[in-house]
């Protein structure tokens, strides 16, 4: 058995692994469609275009076998309406893994990403080592800081950040689970 599950059934909702160019016509649209609602927050989607997605999904095999990276596409009924993904950064401590999501304008509020990042934290906590699991954004993106709070993380600090997308504030606000 892998770690990490390529496919995490969620009721309605279901985290799947990416499936390359198969799944591009999908992803790209409602990356289009979401452009206005992930803007202000989302660093890339500045930089958003079709070879841009294309190299993203080109890298997720490689980066899943090395288990640096688990990016999974949001399925809600069987459509794409996001991503998230299971990673560690360069700065991450070895003993840790971040969380990260955005979903689909459309997809929001209906708990989604709360149940996906509950799901995310069980497969970090499967992966040998791993005793904490962290949640970063920025403070002003209410949204985000409400996923993290209804699952139990703790706030565990505040750093400087550089503000990227036009409502970041300059800071990053970083949330920690430990392994119960």
């Amino acid at each position: 058995m892998e770690p990490v599950e390529q496919e995490i059934a969620l009721d309605e909702v279901t985290l799947r692994r990416f499936r390359g160019e198969a799944d591009f016509p999908e992803f790209f649209r409602v990356i289009e469609e979401s452009l206005e609602h992930l803007r202000p927050w989302m660093p890339w989607v500045a930089e958003h275009s079709e070879a841009k997605t294309t190299a993203f999904l080109a890298e997720r095999p490689e980066l899943w076998e090395s288990g640096q990276d688990f990016t999974y596409a949001i399925l809600l009924d069987g459509a794409i309406v996001g991503a998230c993904g299971l990673f560690r950064r360069d700065d991450t401590e070895e003993n840790g893994r971040e969380i990260g999501y955005w979903l689909h304008p459309a997809a929001t509020g209906r708990g989604i990403a709360t149940r996906t990042a509950r799901a995310l934290a069980e497969q970090a906590f499967r992966l040998p080592g791993v005793d904490f699991v962290e949640i970063m954004h920025d403070p002003a993106n209410l949204a985000s800081a409400a996923v993290p709070a209804r699952l139990g993380f703790t706030e565990y600090r505040r750093r400087p950040a550089e503000a990227l997308a036009p409502a970041e504030t300059g800071e990053e606000q970083i949330w920690r689970l430990r392994r119960s």
